[in-house]
């Protein structure tokens, strides 16, 4: 970390009130970002990014230090054990990843549920797909809209007007259309208007519950053939 921070640093960027994305420039690695969540329980980082410089460690502790990290799937695990000790906070993983655990740490808390409560506002929701215990946040925010931090367990696409899922996304393999409606079915419940996924631009602003119900029908219907 102490080589990435000489000719790297974090950007910060408030994509509405109470959260802020994270992000590493030049990029670095597959160059996801993480977002910062503000609560009146205390504040959330979702998933997770190599660079711990100074000056994050330092606004982070200014903006009241963190009472939770919660993790999508163990491509963002990075260096969480580090994070986890620099703001004394809880690391949430979902069990069904817990061999992708690479570096053991005592603020590792493995869940096993279909959605773990972290406040009033925050729930951990288990989507699956991408990776077995593959997980979103869902938040209620200030205007009483639900808000989805996705990661890329629900991707969305460029032009932000739909959203798709996949096994892998370098290799462009698939997930089947079980797999896909699984995904849709764990999400339906939860009511959410935007959702921000892990890369930057990736902000749907409206309209997200519906959404991601109908990239998830066009998806099957594409696998499956159209009326099956």
């Amino acid at each position: 970390m102490e080589d990435l921070a000489l000719d790297h640093r974090n950007t910060w960027l408030q994509l509405e009130p109470d959260l802020i994305a994270i992000q590493t420039v030049p990029s670095f690695a597959i160059n996801e970002r993480a977002l910062l969540l503000r609560t009146p329980a205390g504040n959330v980082l979702w998933d997770c990014i190599a660079l711990l410089d100074e000056a994050t460690n330092a606004i982070i502790h200014a903006l009241g230090g963190l009472t939770a990290i919660a993790i999508s799937h163990p491509h963002y695990y990075t260096t969480m054990q580090d994070w986890a000790v620099a703001f004394d906070a809880p690391i949430y993983l979902h069990a069904a990843d817990k061999d992708w655990i690479c570096r053991p740490s005592d603020h590792i808390r493995l869940w096993e549920e279909d959605a773990l409560v972290l406040s009033s506002s925050v729930t951990l929701v288990h989507g699956g797909g991408h990776f077995g215990g593959g997980t979103v946040l869902h938040w209620t925010g200030e205007d009483g809209h639900g808000v989805l931090l996705a990661g890329d367990i629900v991707q969305v696409t460029p032009g932000a007007d739909h959203v798709s899922f996949m096994w892998s996304y370098p290799n462009m393999l698939p997930l089947s259309a079980a797999e896909v409606r699984s995904v849709a079915d764990r999400l339906a419940p939860w009511r959410f208007e935007r959702i921000y996924g892990a890369f930057s631009h990736q902000n749907v602003r409206q309209g997200g519950h519906d959404m991601v119900a109908r990239s998830a029908h066009r998806y099957i219907e594409r696998i499956q053939g159209p009326g099956r």
